[in-house]
């Protein structure tokens, strides 16, 4: 399927997933979190299932760690305001690049290939995390969620960065490790590829459209035709 895909089209960019794909930001994320769950009184929860709780925006999140019956509307906008102090106190402490990211991303930059990262991490977070952990890589396009570009699945975000680099949306890998990853990659209309150093598992990425999986990073030049 992929020689077959290459041969229709060859890849002028990339388009990342940044929390599980890029840097590993579970714990920061879990810890924030569980702060947010002691100081309200509820039970935390062990930082493994955060693996299945991230990676839908932080309203999400805080909706599925609160107990069943606390998940009313004051109390999850109460909880989410109060992660994201939280989380502003704690975002760099245990984030770091997944080993090889910084690896791949030379030899992309080398190869000419453009970049672009798409989160449903809030805007401004996405950012900051891009120029903290990888500074040495220029990234065309860097967006968060924010009132004008919609939490994926929804594919908004990525059409827009297509549209902004003046690629179609057929010339772009989309590299994620979720769900959510590999349905945006679908309705955009871009190839995609599953992560398989991050969050979620092999299953739920092929079950739910990835084309191809890689166990480490530097496996994504196998599908542009750069491996050394």
């Amino acid at each position: 399927m992929q020689s077959v895909y290459k041969a229709k089209t060859r890849f002028k960019a990339i388009l990342f997933d940044l929390d599980g794909t890029l840097l590993d930001t579970l714990e920061d994320l879990g810890n924030a979190t569980n702060r947010v769950l002691e100081k309200n009184g509820f039970p935390i929860h062990d930082m493994n299932a955060y693996r299945s709780m991230v990676g839908d925006g932080a309203v999400m999140l805080i909706r599925r760690v609160l107990p069943a019956d606390k998940r009313d509307d004051d109390t999850i906008c109460a909880c989410v305001r109060l992660f994201r102090e939280e989380y502003e106190r704690g975002w760099k402490i245990k984030t770091r690049p997944y080993f090889g990211v910084t690896e791949m991303l030379g030899a992309l930059a080398a190869h000419g290939i453009k970049m672009a990262v798409l989160s449903n991490k809030p805007d401004d977070f996405t950012k900051r995390c891009v120029a903290e952990f990888l500074p040495d890589w220029t990234f065309d396009v860097v967006l968060g969620q924010s009132d004008s570009i919609p939490l994926k699945p929804d594919p908004t975000g990525a059409k827009k960065i297509a549209k902004c680099l003046n690629i179609p949306p057929v010339n772009f890998i989309y590299l994620g490790d979720t769900a959510i990853d590999m349905k945006t990659a679908v309705a955009a209309g871009m190839f995609p590829v599953g992560a398989l150093w991050g969050f979620r598992t092999e299953g739920e990425l092929r079950e739910n459209g990835a084309q191809a999986l890689i166990k480490k990073p530097r496996e994504i030049l196998n599908l542009l035709d750069m491996a050394p």
